[in-house]
């Protein structure tokens, strides 16, 4: 039975991919640069960080580098419906 948890926490993890961005907590960062330099896609996640902006660019791989990379905590995902925007 501990075989097919597997598969469900591996589903957790494409909807939480699928359906969410991350966020930052700007008034935690120290600016130290370490999810920038941690991103596969070479994305200036801190600068982000820095205008208190949510990462949401189409290059975002979500692969949650940058929040697992940062000391302080300072990333996390959340959720969000990616297609409300263009619903408007």
């Amino acid at each position: 039975m501990a075989f097919l948890n597997v598969f469900k926490r591996s589903a957790r993890k494409r909807t939480t991919l699928a359906e969410g961005h991350v966020v930052p907590d700007a008034a935690r960062c120290v600016q130290c640069g370490i999810c920038t330099y941690n991103c596969p896609i070479e994305i200036d996640v801190r600068a982000h960080v820095w205008r208190s902006e949510a990462i949401n660019r189409s290059e975002c791989l979500t692969c949650g580098e940058c929040v697992a990379r940062c000391p302080r905590g300072v990333l996390r995902f959340e959720r969000t419906d990616l297609f409300a925007a263009e619903a408007s």
